[in-house]
């Protein structure tokens, strides 16, 4: 098996060593340096190019934002951020994913060096994702086995009744790996007036109210953070909290959010498998489901109970996403009706809106 080649750049020599020992006990990852800034990391990368960048945002001399568009233009190459876990952190770290990067992998400011050993799994998962990302278009490996991979049941019931169909719509978004750049695409084309939108990015506590704003500056419609209680409505986007799942839940002819502790599902919290569920059981027949670029199978069970339920269903295709895992796993299940290209994706919300 060929090696994943990692090049690490941040100024913390602690952060340098847990991350470079963390890294090397997989065997299927070679870390070939590590360097405190990015102007180190260029000239280290003059005599081996890295088939993975690890990358801090806050540095000496260069800051990692910079580096990453320079990277970008240059030669793209697959980039995880390693940012701390912080609010003002996450607004920086927004402007990474916006840049390029495949991913986010937090680091408290207290506690980090028992923190990155104790989490040592997601980076490894984090590198693997992001060694095959197609950066071009913005598969399979070995499974990195972490906890044990709990299914919805975990925090709600499968159903076997549909809901009747009515006017009242809600399209149900998920996605991971790549998703930030996905749901940018999608978002920004959407009309003011549009389905109510629930959606689940994979993404680390903190950093989904800064994702959210992001958006909200560049949208025409409205999206946030979802909170307990939230109203789907539409022009509406409402983005899960990291480290929370949503639920949707319908109240007369009302949808609103429920936002609820519990453990990952398909080790993910929030999980696209829960919210999937919820919309498959509170909207059947009135949802338009659709799994995005991403890592691993989470949202491929939820689609195809949103699926039986009489929703419809759309997986982004091969070619346009960074991962084709998620959508892979769907359309495996028979939970997808139809793939489309990222592009055409927020044609299809506004067709489904109209009614068509």
């Amino acid at each position: 098996m060929t090696q994943i080649k990692v090049l690490i750049v941040d100024d913390s020599a602690v952060v340098r060593q847990v991350l470079t020992s963390n890294l090397s006990q997989d065997p299927g990852i070679n870390v070939i340096g590590a360097v405190a800034d990015p102007v180190f990391a260029m000239a280290r990368m003059q005599t081996q190019w890295p088939d993975v960048i690890v990358l801090d945002v806050e540095m000496p001399r260069m800051d990692g934002i910079t580096f990453l568009k320079k990277l970008m233009v240059e030669r793209p190459t697959p980039v995880v951020i390693c940012s701390t876990l912080t609010e003002k952190g996450a607004e920086t770290t927004m402007q990474a994913l916006a840049a390029g990067a495949v991913s986010i992998v937090t680091k408290p400011k207290v506690g980090l060096k028992q923190f990155l050993q104790d989490d040592s799994e997601s980076l490894v998962v984090a590198v693997k994702a992001a060694a095959r990302a197609n950066l071009r278009r913005l598969s399979s490996s070995t499974a990195v086995p972490v906890q044990p991979k709990l299914t919805a049941d975990a925090i709600l019931p499968a159903t076997s009744q549909a809901m009747a169909e009515t006017t009242d719509r809600v399209v149900a978004v998920g996605t991971s790996t790549g998703g930030t750049q996905a749901l940018e695409v999608v978002l920004t084309a959407l009309p003011r007036v549009c389905p109510g939108i629930v959606i689940v990015q994979h993404m680390p506590e903190k950093f989904t109210g800064a994702f959210a704003g992001r958006l909200n500056n560049l949208c025409r419609l409205e999206v946030r953070e979802a909170v307990n209680g939230d109203r789907v409505l539409p022009g509406r986007a409402l983005i899960a909290q990291g480290g929370r799942h949503m639920l949707l839940k319908r109240s007369g002819a009302q949808y609103y959010i429920e936002i609820v502790a519990g453990p990952p599902v398909t080790r993910h919290c929030p999980s696209v498998d829960v919210l999937f569920r919820s919309v498959a059981k509170c909207a059947g027949k009135n949802a338009l489901g659709i799994i995005m670029t991403g890592m691993g199978d989470d949202g491929a069970k939820g689609l195809k109970e949103m699926h039986d339920m009489g929703a419809r269903t759309l997986g982004q295709d091969e070619d346009s996403c960074v991962v084709y895992g998620m959508p892979k796993e769907a359309a495996k299940l028979g939970a997808v009706d139809k793939e489309l290209a990222l592009s055409r994706i927020a044609a299809e919300i506004v067709a489904y809106g109209n009614g068509r």
